[in-house]
């Protein structure tokens, strides 16, 4: 797998556990936990990303 794929990859899973972060901030049943733990791996990911790209 080339870089290349590999960041886009990354920004894939990026955008998918962003929008599933949104969606738990919806929901008043959400633990902030595990919301919390989200945003983290979305950070790690957002960083990996940056890493990669340049």
């Amino acid at each position: 797998m080339s870089v290349a794929s590999h960041v886009e990859e990354l920004r894939k899973k990026h955008r998918v556990l962003s929008e599933a972060v949104e969606k738990a901030e919806r929901s008043p049943s959400m633990n902030t936990v595990e919301i919390t733990e989200m945003k983290r791996r979305k950070l790690r990911l957002k960083e990996e990303i940056s890493r990669l790209s340049h």
